[in-house]
């Protein structure tokens, strides 16, 4: 597999050295010095975007236009999604967005809806924490954005969302539902970055050949995981 890493974060330099390490080729590789709009992605089977909120939206939309299927782990830009969407329609390509490629939190979201249709009928106070290092540009992540999207389609209540920045933390989300007498709590905790980064390869590899919107769920679903 050929890819075109856009963006040079740590994310984007971690599933450089593990997609080189399973024999996978980096044809090109944007940064804030190489924008990914002066690459020329024709040699490349896929892109994968790890970028800033202020870059992604160039970034995936240079690569649908360039006939290369994309995935895109970058939060805080979902504001211009439904573009993209219309865009990878339009030009009959292939994109494919989430808030976090490990395998582990996409089992959490699904977990994180069990337990929402369990509260929903009690009367508990919904929160989500999360905890990111102090590089993460968006504030709250993704995931929790994410979390709490699934958590008001089953409540019908605002869930709170607070989050704190550390140095070299992955990634941390806590759920916890508090009543008067006692308190229940789901937790994932990222050990490193490996996880997405990995997730991230398997999502590159799925999506070559498609056409169309995907999510994470089409492929865990696909791969019977869910």
């Amino acid at each position: 597999m050929k890819i075109a890493i856009l963006g040079n974060g740590r994310m984007g330099k971690r599933i450089s050295e593990l997609a080189s390490d399973k024999g996978h080729i980096i044809v090109s590789t944007s940064s804030s010095e190489k924008p990914a709009k002066t690459l020329d992605l024709s040699t490349a089977d896929v892109a994968i975007d790890f970028s800033t909120p202020t870059t992604a939206f160039n970034n995936i939309s240079h690569a649908i236009n360039s006939g290369i299927p994309v995935i895109s782990g970058t939060t805080g830009w979902l504001e211009n999604l439904k573009e993209i969407m219309n865009l990878c329609q339009t030009k009959k390509g292939a994109f494919l967005y989430s808030s976090n490629f490990s395998l582990g939190v996409n089992l959490f979201f699904e977990l994180n809806k069990k337990l929402a249709q369990l509260m929903k009928n009690y009367d508990y106070e919904s929160k989500i924490h999360e905890v990111h290092h102090t590089q993460k540009l968006d504030s709250p992540s993704g995931t929790a954005i994410t979390l709490e999207q699934q958590m008001h389609e089953i409540l019908n209540t605002k869930s709170e969302i607070t989050a704190d920045r550390i140095d070299d933390v992955p990634g941390t989300h806590i759920i916890s539902y508090t009543s008067a007498v006692d308190e229940i709590k789901i937790k994932h905790t990222a050990k490193n970055r490996d996880g997405f980064a990995i997730g991230a390869i398997i999502a590159a590899d799925w999506i070559i050949g498609k056409k169309g919107v995907f999510s994470m769920k089409d492929i865990l679903e696909q791969k019977k995981v869910l």
